[in-house]
């Protein structure tokens, strides 16, 4: 008799443990737990930690809370100035209603990534170029809104949209090159002339001082010369400015010249001419 009682106590206990051991469910911080009991959902929701359900009746489900790093695949597609582009973007989002995740969507990962390449193409198709590439936080609003209209009824969350990279077609990226030194070009020809005409408006008041002062332009020489000295140059090639000829040709005629002397002045008298007397033709001179 007592040996049936300690068998019966042994089998019960093994059944208890047998029980519990498939009753016993952990749900991990990150986690929560939804119970279905006969196909039906149960209202509450099992949070981190212990939780028991009935074995065979009960099923628990577990649901992800963490933010979801998702990778959308690279989009090909026609902006609205008619230039082909291809456009990746990832997608980061999370559940906020698990049972709603689990009962209304069959895949909610698999939901969220065909919203977001379908909401992709409809941005690149709305866009332009020049707002893909440097307007690119309005276009994730905008595709973050039109991503997480639909997940809301989900039980997810849109946390936030980025467009991780355009690519372009190679004759674009040589077009868009060729714009970019050509305004570069244009803004260095007009920053030279800029600098042209101050450094003109300063060369002239810089000379209407000088013509005040002659005697600046032999300072300004002698720096020139001190500048050029200083590079250790053996040839030393000097400039002589015109003005300073001018000034040395002011500075002689303010000195007066002497009188010229008077020369004595010799009278020329006219060489006496030959006589010669004339025969008549036909007759013979004789002489005595």
């Amino acid at each position: 008799m007592v040996e049936e009682l300690v068998a019966a106590g042994v089998t019960l206990v093994s059944a208890g443990a047998v029980y519990a051991m498939a009753a016993a469910r952990v749900v991990k911080q990150y986690e929560r737990g939804v119970v279905f009991r006969l196909g039906k959902l149960r209202p509450e929701v099992r949070g981190p930690g212990f939780t028991m359900i009935v074995p065979g009746i009960d099923k628990l489900r577990k649901v992800n809370m963490q933010i979801v790093t998702m990778p959308v695949p690279a989009q090909e597609g026609i902006t609205r100035d008619n230039v082909t582009v291809r456009v990746d973007a990832v997608v980061y989002f999370k559940v906020t209603s698990p049972a709603e995740a689990v009962v209304r969507v069959e895949d909610y990962r698999f939901a969220v990534s065909q919203m977001a390449q379908t909401s992709l193409r409809s941005i690149i198709g709305k866009s332009e170029l020049d707002d893909l590439l440097s307007n690119r936080e309005k276009l994730n609003q905008g595709l973050e809104l039109m991503i997480d209209s639909p997940a809301v009824e989900w039980g997810v969350t849109i946390d936030r949209v980025e467009i991780k990279d355009v690519s372009l077609p190679e004759t674009m990226k040589r077009s868009m090159a060729r714009q970019a030194e050509a305004d570069r070009e244009r803004r260095a020809r007009v920053i030279n002339a800029d600098a042209e005409l101050q450094a003109s408006k300063k060369l002239a008041e810089a000379a209407k001082e000088m013509s005040e002062q002659p005697a600046a332009l032999q300072l300004r020489l002698l720096q020139t010369v001190v500048a050029v000295a200083a590079e250790k140059n053996s040839t030393l090639v000097l400039p002589f400015p015109v003005e300073l000829l001018r000034f040395l040709e002011k500075a002689q005629q303010g000195v007066a010249s002497p009188p010229p002397v008077a020369q004595p002045v010799q009278e020329q008298r006219p060489a006496p001419q030959p006589h010669l007397d004339p025969t008549p033709e036909g007759s013979n001179s004789r002489q005595d």
